[in-house]
């Protein structure tokens, strides 16, 4: 393949902005299919990832060993949540601002039974030839002055396209079960709750994130003695 054609994922003749007043509608179709386009690279990265984790979940279950990974779920950010989050980020609400600044747009959410399993499935991915690191957010060692815990990478992963090859970013979430519920519901008060969380919300999920987070490390302690039993 010629090594031209791999380049990072780029906005070359693309309208610059997503909110400009549109003159003519082929401006509007225009732009309509560059996003359609956009969105489908992002959509093939998370089936990319997804396929991988599909194909290590099968390998554990045919060896007979204990799966560490417990659910995959996948989402692709809304075009209202990302124009917030440039604006949030005081950027351009634009195509090129858009892919350049912003690394969740593709999420996928790995949950998984114990702590351990966490930095194991992490480790595999991680191994992988076509996976290359770019961030790591420890928020399981350095939880978040909320409480939240979770381990984030971003991971660049080639796409192929019948021109080019583009390396598109994917941030991938790994969780337990506990910490999936417990940040599931400070979502919901955080972003579905207009009026402002009181305190002692607030310390009560804080609360509940360290009984959480004590319980995670007694139950993967149980699981090790048990393993060590069989």
């Amino acid at each position: 393949m010629n090594d031209n054609l791999e380049t990072d994922f780029h906005t070359e003749n693309i309208p610059s902005t997503m909110t400009t007043e549109i003159s003519h509608p082929d401006d509007f179709y225009k732009m309509a299919f560059q996003f359609q386009r956009i969105m489908m690279v992002y959509e093939s990265a998370i089936k990319q990832i997804e396929t991988k984790l599909d194909i290590l979940n099968k390998e554990y279950k045919i060896s007979g060993n204990r799966n560490p990974i417990q659910t995959v779920k996948s989402r692709i950010k809304s075009p209202d949540s990302i124009a917030k989050k440039l604006e949030k980020k005081s950027l351009p609400v634009t195509f090129e601002a858009m892919i350049e600044n912003l690394h969740d747009i593709a999420g996928v959410r790995v949950i998984c039974p114990y702590i351990a399993d966490i930095y194991t499935v992490r480790d595999i991915l991680l191994k992988q030839p076509d996976l290359t690191l770019l961030e790591e957010h420890d928020y399981i060692e350095n939880p978040k002055e909320s409480g939240y815990r979770s381990l984030h990478i971003v991971i660049s992963i080639p796409v192929y396209l019948t021109e080019s090859v583009q390396n598109v970013k994917v941030e991938i979430q790994f969780r337990t079960i506990a910490m999936d519920f417990w940040a599931s519901l400070e979502h919901e008060l955080h972003y579905k709750n207009k009026a402002k969380v009181p305190d002692s919300v607030r310390r009560e999920l804080f609360r509940v994130a360290e009984t959480i987070a004590m319980t995670d490390r007694e139950m993967q302690e149980i699981a090790f003695e048990l393993r060590e039993l069989e």
